[in-house]
């Protein structure tokens, strides 16, 4: 079969991208032919306070990769719809954000009259979604995904919370796949020496705890970083945090609200986006890593803290009261509750429990993941 991925990819950055790419290779071990049909820019600076790019690829780049989209011009989206028309059997449309949907919009309809929505002729268009909505909200967001999502063959998405909102905005198909690990897991990813796939870091002289916690990814309001430092005043007096990743943003309230709590010793910054090299360290550092989501879908953290072998303490949000067993490999609490998270923060440093609770971690299985993905991936499509 024939599919086109349209979606992000080296140079850009992050999550989204390392999944389309991964997704084409492993699309293209089936044995399809397989294009990625990627952005040159893919919005206004503006719109995105940070690096967009990375120069050092973090993974395999996919071979059959082509970058006719760009935000300024509308003139190549209808191009690449018309040329799609002709070239593509199937087409997964990556669903990045509602920013996009007038390109969206412009490739479907190139497409249209080819779409076929009940197995007719032309290539059919699955929107891979992320996450159907944004988790911080504009009033325009819902109009232009919905109108994207109803334009398409069926819709993609990883967990059934966001299937029961997917249906609420299109009458297409809508199918549910566990997202795969791909974040350091995948065999095309670019790896430092100090870690091998699957291994975990090493532990302290002794097995004992370093008495140190990981925030780790891209900082944004609903990923609840400031709820995380108010339960770190709260909790054990002698726990550090490191907070690495890059700020949505002006990082100034975070350094405010560290020195307000009287958090400034305890606390190290680490702005900026963390290349692969670094990962590992961070890690090895760390006794558990935390997720103090407010709200979320599905996060490849859980995942990367058990590749490293270290448990994670996480909110009830999206997957992940699913992918941490709360007392077995992490902890979980309500979102947006500094006494729980604080309460969880004293039981892991309590005697046994954080050994206890690495002992239980187990490494990803993306093979089956992956297998799993793709039998939906290609079901939605009509190949499976």
């Amino acid at each position: 079969m024939r599919v086109a991925v349209i979606g992000p990819t080296h140079p850009y950055k992050g999550g989204i991208a390392q999944h389309t790419t991964e997704l084409a290779h492993r699309l293209a071990a089936e044995g399809h032919q397989v294009a990625i049909e990627s952005w040159s820019d893919q919005y206004p600076a503006r719109l995105y306070p940070g690096v967009q790019r990375v120069a050092e690829p973090e993974m395999e780049p996919f071979g059959s990769t082509r970058y006719p989209l760009s935000w300024r011009r509308p003139d190549g989206w209808v191009r690449l719809g018309r040329r799609l028309r002709r070239e593509a059997d199937a087409v997964i449309l990556v669903v990045v954000t509602p920013i996009q949907a007038p390109a969206y919009l412009a490739i479907l309809t190139a497409l249209r009259g080819r779409v076929g929505r009940g197995g007719g002729p032309g290539p059919r268009v699955l929107a891979l979604c992320h996450n159907i909505l944004p988790h911080e909200r504009r009033a325009v967001d819902e109009p232009l995904v919905r109108a994207v999502l109803r334009r398409v063959s069926a819709v993609l998405v990883h967990t059934p919370a966001q299937a029961e909102l997917a249906a609420t905005l299109t009458p297409v198909p809508v199918v549910v796949a566990e997202m795969a690990p791909h974040l350091w897991s995948a065999p095309t990813r670019r790896r430092p020496d100090a870690i091998a796939p699957g291994g975990a870091a090493e532990p302290t002289a002794g097995g004992g705890p370093r008495r140190s916690l990981l925030f780790f990814g891209l900082v944004r309001p609903y990923k609840g970083l400031d709820v995380l430092l108010r339960a770190l005043a709260r909790g054990p007096a002698d726990v550090r945090l490191t907070v690495a990743g890059e700020f949505w943003g002006d990082a100034a309230q975070t350094t405010h609200l560290i020195a307000e709590l009287g958090l400034t010793g305890r606390v190290d910054v680490r702005a900026g986006y963390v290349d692969a090299a670094e990962v590992p360290g961070l890690f090895a550092a760390a006794d558990a890593l935390v997720l103090p989501y407010r709200a979320g879908t599905a996060s490849q953290n859980v995942d990367l803290a058990h590749l490293h072998g270290r448990p994670v303490i996480a909110t009830t949000v999206g997957t992940l009261a699913t992918a941490v067993r709360d007392g077995v490999d992490g902890l979980l609490v309500p979102p947006d509750d500094v006494d729980a998270l604080a309460a969880a923060l004293r039981r892991l440093y309590e005697p046994g429990v954080l050994a206890d609770l690495r002992a239980k971690v187990s490494p990803p299985d993306p093979q089956s993941a992956w297998g799993n993905y793709l039998a939906v991936t290609l079901g939605a499509l009509g190949g499976g």
